[in-house]
């Protein structure tokens, strides 16, 4: 397993993040998975065996289930890894349980140290931005718990172009703690992401952390043109369609993924977190699994490259239809 930098910092993060939404499956996340504590303690255990250092989870995953099973997971050997986990979801019925205000993170994050088991969070991210709280008492909170030695690293998830730009701005310009990473929906089927967000993070030197990467589900190989989809798969159920996908332009990607599967005598699922591996600004790419089976396979990604050739072939195939300003940039460009 290859290590890369956490964008511009020191640490050092496994190419492949162990995501924990499935663990527990109390509440809405019943329909993404109910793995008890075995099936997590050994699916941590082989992605500890596979070399992955970086677990992924959020304090609103099955009620904050996941970090307690993530953190007995871990156990003795918390000290070996990188555990990233978020704030901002709803946590109780009262006003003040949901939301990025300064009293808000302060309990979420004592709530989460307790149920991980630990005493600090290396990676702590804000799960998508707040219109309702000034974002000047979020990005101080925050910097206060990274002095308290609480959270060693700051990061956001599901942020827009300018609300990114806006939060670094403040904090560079009040001397705080800096976002050091993106988590953010990227697959192949979604590259959308590459309009503002990929280009922000590459200027500012954030490393992207995508979810995701299999479009819940579709880029497996399961989902076929002309075909129903197989009984008892996330995307057949109502709420499997959270993620909306083009179809019509999705099994064309995953022909295509198919092909260099094919060549590397490697999985399409594989092929498809390949692929975000070889795009700008990644640093790692969060997996999640139901089996054994479905981790050991998606831990191979990591054996083999996808080629420059067959990135572009994927690229082309992929490629998001342009958006304004952007079509209206390229064609002005194109008179100078």
């Amino acid at each position: 397993m290859q290590m890369r930098f956490l964008g511009k910092t020191g640490l050092k993060v496994s190419e492949l993040c162990l995501g924990t939404m499935t663990f527990g499956g109390r509440g809405f996340w019943k329909t993404i998975g109910e793995q008890s504590q075995q099936e997590a303690d050994r699916l941590v255990g082989m992605a500890l065996e596979a070399g992955v250092n970086f677990f992924d989870t959020a304090d609103i995953y099955s009620e904050g289930l996941s970090e307690e099973m993530l953190g007995s997971a871990l156990g003795t050997r918390r000290g070996e890894v990188i555990v990233a986990t978020k704030v901002r979801g709803r946590m109780g019925p009262g006003p003040n349980e949901v939301g990025l205000s300064r009293h808000h993170i302060m309990e979420a994050c004592h709530a989460s140290l307790r149920r991980l088991g630990t005493d600090y969070i290396d990676l702590y991210q804000v799960h998508s931005f707040d219109p309702e709280t000034p974002l000047e008492e979020t990005l101080r909170a925050l910097d206060d718990l990274v002095r308290q030695g609480k959270v060693r690293y700051l990061a956001c998830s599901n942020f827009t172009g300018w609300q990114l730009m806006k939060a670094l701005a403040i904090q560079d310009k009040s001397g705080l703690d800096r976002f050091v990473s993106l988590q953010a929906y990227y697959a192949a089927v979604a590259r959308e992401l590459e309009h503002e967000l990929v280009p922000v993070c590459l200027d500012q030197g954030l490393g992207i952390l995508p979810w995701s990467p299999l479009a819940g589900g579709f880029l497996t190989g399961k989902f076929r043109r002309d075909q129903a989809g197989p009984e008892g798969a996330r995307r057949s159920t109502e709420e499997g369609q959270f993620i909306p996908i083009d179809e019509e332009r999705g099994f064309a990607i995953v022909e295509e993924l198919e092909r260099i599967a094919k060549a590397h005598q490697a999985s399409l699922a594989q092929a498809a977190l390949n692929y975000l591996l070889r795009k700008p600004a990644v640093t790692s790419v969060i997996i999640g699994a139901r089996t054994p089976e479905q981790l050991a396979d998606n831990l191979k990604t990591t054996s083999w490259e996808m080629t420059p050739e067959e990135v572009a072939r994927l690229d082309a195939a992929s490629e998001p239809p342009p958006l304004y300003p952007y079509w209206f940039l390229e064609k002005v460009s194109q008179d100078r």
